[in-house]
């Protein structure tokens, strides 16, 4: 019997976690909270979609406090990420990170946001080199979306384009077809995920 592929989903308890718990579980894949990592087990995948959003500028009365939720949200859930890969990975294993394709330039109306994004792509391309720590033929991809078709997102932006959201579902099955080899991007990749008219189209950041 062969062995069960194991996948480890950091922040799955939000929207976009529970997606990608859903569709890894419906393939037959074991998945478990950083509460009941597997003891010797090594996993196959690492997927860290634990993250949040905040507004504000540089003169927000809010931007010291709103700028270190945004780090604990994104920097330290990515770090606690790419440590665990580091102890529980397996060798050519996967771990993903939540970027934001707004962070590739600069992010005036939202600037804590913007930094702690900036932050986890530079951790991703930080993981690709060789004393990153990670396993043996391991590779850290970040997705860089623009909006997320959430049910918070929906309800906060009701007269949205919803066309232009990416689909919870769409990066869960890509999480997955790059968890088992199918057209992984090079490690320390930037993926942005750009949603027209409901098409999503994956693109590596430049």
């Amino acid at each position: 019997m062969a062995a069960a592929n194991r996948v480890l989903v950091y922040g799955g308890k939000g929207a976009l976690g529970s997606a990608c718990v859903h569709y890894f579980k419906s393939k037959g894949w074991v998945t478990s909270d950083v509460a009941k990592l597997l003891g010797e087990h090594k996993v196959d995948a690492i997927v860290c979609v634990a993250g949040g959003w905040a507004g504000g500028n540089c003169s927000s009365k809010d931007l010291y406090k709103n700028s270190d939720m945004m780090w604990k949200q994104s920097v330290w859930t990515s770090t606690i990420s790419s440590h665990l890969a580091s102890l529980h990975l397996k060798p050519g294993g996967l771990l993903t990170l939540s970027g934001a394709k707004a962070s590739l330039e600069g992010t005036p109306g939202m600037v804590g946001y913007g930094m702690a994004k900036a932050a986890v792509h530079q951790l991703c391309k930080s993981l690709t080199g060789e004393n990153s720590g990670l396993p043996s033929g391991a590779g850290a991809v970040a997705i860089l979306p623009v909006t997320l078709d959430t049910p918070m997102n929906r309800k906060f932006m009701p007269d949205a384009d919803f066309g232009s959201w990416t689909p919870l579902e769409y990066i869960a099955e890509t999480f997955y077809s790059w968890a088992t080899g199918s057209g992984r991007p090079a490690s320390g990749s930037l993926i942005q995920l750009v949603t027209t008219g409901g098409e999503t189209e994956a693109s590596a950041a430049q």
